[in-house]
């Protein structure tokens, strides 16, 4: 098939463009040649930016386009617009963050996130979900059911530019006493950026319909697992050590541990979203070992993220003193 990327040089896209490529699929990647310009030899890059420079697209046609780097509304719907007579099928990769709110479990008919001032064009927390979910209205609008609209969770794995899950994974691997929230032993969920290449995949070349939670896995696994698996790779004895969520609020800890939200009601269920359409579908999880193992090869540990050693130190014994 022939693929239009919106984007597919940055881990999310990185990861399907390696799928389609692996596949055999013809890939074209729109992007700004800012980031892994020389990435994928093998694909036709077409450079751009998507905000004023989508015309260098005008005029040709792919059987797919997988939008995986629309933020914006405006942004999203002016390339809706523009590929719909152009591609059989858009696919735009959202957020769970769309949901109104993660206090119970979420399943895609759920109500979604919505902004008194939908003009605005500030991404903070506050505002990202909502605005992703206008962008799902925009590719709708456009698209209507020729539109598959892909909700992930957290993603980590190979290439995390983010930070988030490498901060645990690398802090895991020089062993030790490692303080983990109570929360992230009972349930944590994450979807590997090649599983979720994968789906994307499936979702544009199946084709898929409709809105799919994409995150997981399943059978679910814990952070605790994550990290143990992360200190075997490496090597290292590790002795979590779980802190009770109350007791880090108690103490301002809220921030300084990648991915955990603290006891923000609204996100009390965020680790329990329904993917059971997407598993239905074909959504496939890969071992955490192999996770673990790629992330560590392929991402850095950035000091700026996490609880300095120093830091965590004062937490555990503040904890074991209580």
């Amino acid at each position: 098939m022939r693929i239009l990327v919106l984007g597919g040089t940055k881990f999310v896209g990185r990861g399907f463009a390696e799928a389609a490529l692996r596949d055999g699929h013809d890939v074209t990647l729109f992007h700004r040649g800012q980031t892994n310009r020389d990435l994928f030899p093998e694909a036709e890059h077409v450079l751009g930016d998507r905000d004023g420079g989508l015309g260098v697209l005008s005029g040709r046609e792919w059987d797919v386009s997988v939008d995986v780097s629309g933020y914006l509304p405006r942004l999203v719907g002016d390339a809706a617009e523009l590929l719909r007579s152009a591609v059989g099928r858009h696919v735009y990769v959202s957020t769970i963050s769309v949901y109104a709110d993660l206090a119970a479990p979420r399943s895609e008919g759920d109500p979604v996130a919505t902004l008194e001032d939908e003009t605005t064009e500030v991404i903070d927390g506050a505002t990202y979900g909502a605005l992703k979910a206008l962008g799902e209205k925009r590719v709708t609008e456009a698209f209507g059911e020729r539109a598959t609209i892909v909700r992930p969770g957290y993603v980590i794995g190979p290439w995390d530019h983010t930070g988030r899950f490498p901060w645990w994974a690398h802090r895991a691997a020089r062993g030790g006493e490692l303080l983990v929230p109570a929360s992230f032993a009972r349930a944590f969920q994450a979807i590997d950026t090649r599983d979720l290449g994968e789906f994307l995949l499936l979702a544009a070349t199946a084709p898929l319909d409709g809105v799919y939670n994409a995150t997981g896995p399943v059978p679910a696994v814990t952070m605790v697992e994550l990290v143990e698996a992360a200190a075997t790779s490496a090597g290292r004895e590790l002795e979590v050590v779980l802190v009770e969520d109350t007791f880090l609020v108690a103490h301002d800890a809220e921030g300084e541990l990648p991915l955990w939200p603290g006891d923000d009601p609204d996100w009390a269920a965020w680790a329990e979203v329904d993917v059971s359409r997407a598993v239905a579908a074909g959504l496939r999880f890969r071992s955490v070992d192999d996770t673990v193992s790629a992330t560590l090869a392929h991402t850095d540990f950035m000091p700026a993220l996490g609880l300095t050693p120093e830091r965590e130190a004062e937490l555990l014994a503040a904890w074991r003193a209580r």
